[in-house]
């Protein structure tokens, strides 16, 4: 970036920061005044630890990844998750590069306990037609099986699967499938190494339209047991969101625990997942639900295996990295194809948008959420790099013909390829330690952001005061949260003697990983006539690059080598901060800021199953990848 203090000190800050194993000293600080104690690390009473984790995985006990053959349960998966070598489905070992800090079972809620009955064949299985057909085609394995998964999925998004293959949760197989679930979340939860929460899938479609919510417990089994999971069947669940929060708010009533939800993949949704006047069912929206998808939904899943849901370059044309691992054809099971107009109610940056102008009318801003990515795999396997990855369901783990033909055509005719999978994501999360109470806690704050796979380390604070020399703080973090507030929060009232916020941003690449191109600060506000606007600043980013007449920043460039599946950190930066002050602000209109950290180009996993086996990658798949980071948003609220 062009000359300035932060490049002057950039030796000061290399030498303090000195990679991962520094960061959590430089960052994790305490918060009194200099000069209360002589330790500075004394009596901290802020989060100073970075946890990676998925808070969306699936194993055999779902409904769908069972029937596409994957046979590793619930211990499997967390077992993978903190570190430990697994043999996938498909006989391949498989193991993280690092374990993660916390993982998040999600299975179906509809349908728990069905597939080890449909593998075994049960009478009550076998006695539907399709049950029968079913279980001969599954135990047959490949094809066969993957085609049983496509046509459960199929009935199920279309509210057409036989009842008596549906599994309620007044059944013995259901009820043992939740205890065993809650148990083993308690039997490897590991308090101050390794985090398992108890969770579940709220998987709604309307006829294919994607609602789906991850639910997640901060409780043990000893509380979370004492109801079952709510699902999409009367008189068990329903579809509609406002049943669910419902459902939440009574679980907490009875139990005394605490829950919360977040949803997932508003870019199959076909333009029902952020409503702006009216609900699916042409309910209006009103104060009622901002205040409750407010309260029980504080994070969105905005990056996953299924597509990247930020932003899309219809919606933020002026956006040059708005165009990434769209999934744009249809809804969930592609029944029916996807408008343009649709686009404006899936993404989480125009949600953010609406949600300034939804609080002026019904007085709360129902999509003032906190961002995590997650992987949503389907294998058992979190993974999320792309030299790892062991995609959506044991159909279409490592193999030289994975990346081939397309994953469905769906009633549309119109179709993704498998190579559409993406590797991805990750949420980061920063806590006071590692445990369910310290990560459900910071979740519900949204003091957490979302890296599509990548585990670079972000700090985000806002305030009024933040000045350059901030950044030359050994004490980072000290200074962010004495002088301001960290991503998920809101700005204090602007003093008078300010004029703008400011906003103190610190990124650290992946130490395994790739170096920085840039930070990127996107902003969304209300004009003078409450309509939504937004514009992306690029405010640091690496190398001796100008920008040019048009404001723009150019491409870092690219040292990809794609016959090789390598590439070079000769590129980029390993670190990037900035000290940024909003040029256009306006005290009069309501605003959001988040970061967008983005990496330099490293090979796609497309890239590297051609390298590993040899064989071409596919027409129109893309050989490289940048992966990135979204942090939550910081809000301001003009005064009265």
């Amino acid at each position: 970036m062009k000359k300035s203090a932060w490049q002057s000190a950039a030796a000061t800050v290399a030498a303090v920061m000195c990679g991962v194993a520094c960061l959590a000293v430089s960052t994790g600080v305490a918060q009194e005044a200099p000069g209360k104690t002589y330790s500075p690390y004394a009596e901290r009473d802020y989060p100073t630890q970075l946890l990676f984790g998925d808070t969306h995985l699936h194993t055999s006990f779902s409904a769908d990844a069972g029937a596409f053959g994957n046979r590793l349960d619930i211990e499997e998966a967390y077992k993978f998750a903190r570190g430990d070598q697994v043999t996938s489905t498909t006989g391949q070992k498989a193991q993280l590069s690092r374990p993660l800090d916390f993982l998040v079972v999600s299975d179906h809620s509809d349908g728990m306990g069905f597939i080890p009955d449909l593998i075994a064949g049960t009478p009550n299985v076998l006695a539907v037609p399709e049950g029968k057909d079913w279980h001969e085609r599954i135990n047959q394995g490949g094809e066969s099986a993957v085609g049983v998964a496509r046509e459960i999925i199929g009935l199920f998004s279309q509210d057409k699967l036989p009842e008596e293959l549906m599994y309620t949760p007044d059944t013995p197989a259901y009820k043992a499938a939740w205890q065993k679930t809650i148990e083993l979340a308690d039997a490897y939860n590991d308090p101050g190494k390794f985090t398992a929460f108890i969770g579940f899938e709220w998987t709604s479609l309307i006829l294919g339209n994607n609602l789906h919510r991850v639910v997640i417990y901060r409780d043990g089994a000893d509380v979370a047991g004492q109801t079952v999971p709510y699902t999409t069947r009367a008189p068990f669940g329903s579809v509609n969101p406002r049943d669910l929060w419902t459902w939440l708010e009574n679980y907490e009533k009875t139990t005394g625990g605490q829950i919360l939800a977040l949803a997932h993949n508003g870019n199959l949704s076909n333009g029902i997942m952020f409503p702006v006047e009216a609900q699916y069912d042409g309910t209006p929206l009103d104060a009622t639900y901002a205040q409750q998808r407010a309260k029980w939904e504080p994070l969105y899943e905005v990056t996953q295996i299924k597509g990247d849901g930020e932003a899309h370059p219809f919606l933020s044309p002026d956006d040059a990295f708005a165009d990434f691992e769209n999934w744009d054809v249809a809804n969930l099971d592609l029944s029916l194809p996807k408008t343009k107009d649709m686009l404006r109610y899936e993404y989480a940056r125009e949600a953010l948008k609406q949600g300034l102008a939804l609080e002026e009318r019904l007085g709360t801003n129902p999509y003032k959420f906190g961002m995590v990515g997650s992987t949503d795999s389907h294998t058992s396997l979190a993974t999320a790099q792309e030299d790892n990855f062991f995609s959506k369901h044991t159909g279409v783990e490592p193999s030289p013909k994975r990346m081939v033909g397309p994953l469905n055509l769906g009633a549309t005719g119109r179709s993704l390829y498998k190579w559409h999978y993406v590797a991805s994501g990750l949420a980061a999360v920063w806590a006071e330690e590692n445990s369910r109470a310290a990560i459900f806690d910071a979740m519900e704050r949204k003091e957490v952001y979302a890296t599509t796979g990548s585990r670079l380390r972000v700090r985000f604070f806002g305030g009024w005061q933040f000045a350059e020399a901030d950044l030359t703080d050994r004490y980072l973090a000290r200074t962010g949260y004495s002088k301001g507030v960290p991503m998920g929060g809101d700005l204090a009232d602007k003093p008078a003697d300010a004029d703008a916020p400011t906003f103190l941003i610190y990124a650290l690449r992946d130490a395994a990983g790739a170096n920085l191109d840039r930070i990127q600060i996107v902003k969304g506000w209300l004009d003078a006539d409450g309509t939504p606007q937004e514009k992306v600043f690029d405010v640091a980013w690496s190398g001796d690059r100008e920008r040019g007449a048009d404001g723009s920043v150019p491409s870092v460039g690219s040292t990809v080598d794609a016959a090789n599946a390598t590439w070079t950190n000769t590129i980029g930066a390993p670190e990037l901060g900035v000290v940024w002050r909003d040029p256009e602000f306006d005290a009069d209109q309501r605003a959001f800021y988040y970061a967008r950290v983005i990496e330099i180009p490293t090979p796609r996993w497309t890239t590297y199953d051609a390298k590993h086996f040899g064989i071409p990658i596919p027409d129109g798949a893309p050989v490289a990848v940048q992966d990135r980071a979204y942090t939550s948003p910081i809000w301001y609220t003009p005064k009265g």
